[in-house]
């Protein structure tokens, strides 16, 4: 896989002209007249748009991980603040937030800008906050085999926010633990006290 920007969804290319049509009729169908001249590129839009967001679906989350190192790094590791963006499966709305992991290494470790990575190749779907969080935990448990790992995310969800109950600025935190960090309080507190610091 290369670079976090670097990928689409080629199932959405290879049917660009299908789903030029669909959003074009949807526009139709909510009342709008898609030839008015500030439509008229829409459909092509959100295509396009379509092609970035949900490109997660043409990646292997476990190939953004890369490459592993063996290092005998035996302490907690955090990287924090990983900006995500993804699509609510039940409304197709979007939601948002940062996405923290902390890890203890069992004799392997992964490039730092790897878990952001990862991260774009989970949220990248029609998804929801928990199936997230649990992938990112269960997948760097598979690649890394750490001790103990920790996955925190935040969202702030506009199916929420804009609509239904109409609660902006309401925010949604999820998490994951594994291994040590689920079974020691005294280690899953310093990596919670590191994350939220």
């Amino acid at each position: 896989m290369s670079g976090v920007n670097d990928y689409t969804n080629k199932q959405v290319g290879d049917n660009r002209e299908q789903i030029e049509h669909h959003i074009a009729k949807i526009l139709e169908l909510i009342g709008e007249d898609p030839q008015r001249e500030g439509l008229l590129e829409t459909p092509a839009r959100v295509t396009r748009m379509y092609e970035e967001i949900f490109a997660g679906y043409g990646v292997d989350p476990r190939e953004a991980l890369g490459v592993t190192f063996d290092e005998h790094h035996e302490e907690l590791v955090i990287v924090k603040d990983i900006v995500y963006y993804s699509q609510c499966e039940h409304h197709m709305a979007p939601f948002f937030g940062k996405i923290h992991i902390g890890y203890i290494p069992n004799g392997r470790i992964a490039g730092l800008s790897k878990f952001a990575r990862l991260a774009e190749a989970v949220t990248r779907r029609l998804q929801v906050q928990e199936r997230i969080t649990t992938q990112i935990a269960d997948l760097l448990v598979e690649v890394l085999q750490p001790k103990g790992v920790m996955v925190v995310v935040e969202g702030e969800h506009l199916c929420m926010c804009a609509r239904g109950v109409k609660k902006p600025g309401s925010k949604t935190v999820t998490t994951a633990v594994r291994g040590v960090l689920r079974n020691d309080a005294a280690q899953r507190a310093e990596c919670l006290a590191l994350i939220k610091n």
